[in-house]
C-alpha cells in the first residue's frame, strides 16, 4: 500500500465522501472513488488497505474538514458570555455542516454503516464523545451561561434540526432554523 502524496489522499478521501452522500454505503467502491476524485484507475487502492480502512479514514476526514474557524473559537474565548454568543456559536455549527451537505449525509451513511462494522462504530463513538468532552469543557471553561446538560440538549436538539434541513429542506426555511436555535439555545440555559 503506497501513501505518498497527502494530497491525493485527500482528494481521494473527499471523493469517497461524495460518492456516500451521492450512492450510500452500498456505491462505496474503489472504482466508483477513483471516478470521482478523478484519478488513474487503481488509485484508491494503493492508499488504503480494504473498503473498511476506507470508510474508518472518511470518518477522520469529515471532522477534519469540520474544524471551526478562528474567529468561531475567539467568540467562545473571547466573546461576551452571554445567550446570544451561544447562540451565535451554534448557529455557526448548524450553517458549517449544512454547507458542508455532503459531508453530513456521508456522515449518516457512516453512522448506519457503523451498525454492521464494529471498527468503524468505535471510531465514531470515539470521535463523538471526544467532540461532546470537549464542548462540555470549553462551555464550561468560558463561563458561558448553562452547563453540561446545555451542551448536551443543544447537541442533540440541533443535529435533529440539521438533519431535517439537508434531507427535508421544506420542512424550515433558513429563518426559521435560525429562531429555532435562538430558541433551543435560551431553552437549553433555562431562559425560556
Amino acid at each position: 500500500m503506497v501513501r505518498t502524496n497527502p494530497e491525493r489522499r485527500q482528494a481521494l478521501l473527499d471523493g469517497a465522501i461524495e460518492v456516500l452522500a451521492r450512492d450510500g454505503a452500498r456505491g462505496l467502491t474503489f472504482r466508483a472513488v477513483d471516478k470521482e476524485a478523478a484519478v488513474p484507475p487503481g488509485t484508491a487502492s494503493n492508499y488504503f488497505a480494504n473498503r473498511d480502512d476506507l470508510l474508518v479514514q472518511v470518518g477522520h476526514r469529515y471532522y477534519e474538514r469540520l474544524q471551526p474557524s478562528d474567529a468561531a473559537m475567539s467568540m467562545l474565548t473571547e466573546g461576551p458570555r452571554t445567550a446570544e454568543t451561544i447562540t451565535a456559536l451554534m448557529t455557526d455549527i448548524v450553517d458549517r455542516i449544512t454547507n458542508f451537505r455532503t459531508g453530513y449525509l456521508a456522515q449518516l451513511e457512516l453512522r448506519l454503516e457503523a451498525t454492521r462494522r464494529p471498527e468503524l462504530q468505535s471510531l465514531l463513538t470515539e470521535r463523538v464523545q471526544a467532540d461532546l468532552t470537549l464542548n462540555i469543557r470549553n462551555h464550561l471553561d468560558s463561563a458561558l451561561p448553562g452547563d453540561e446538560d446545555t451542551v448536551l440538549l443543544l447537541y442533540l436538539s440541533l443535529n435533529w434540526l440539521i438533519l431535517e434541513r439537508l434531507t427535508l429542506p421544506g420542512i424550515f426555511t433558513e429563518e426559521q432554523a435560525k429562531a429555532l436555535v435562538a430558541t433551543a439555545v435560551d431553552r437549553a440555559i433555562g431562559k425560556g
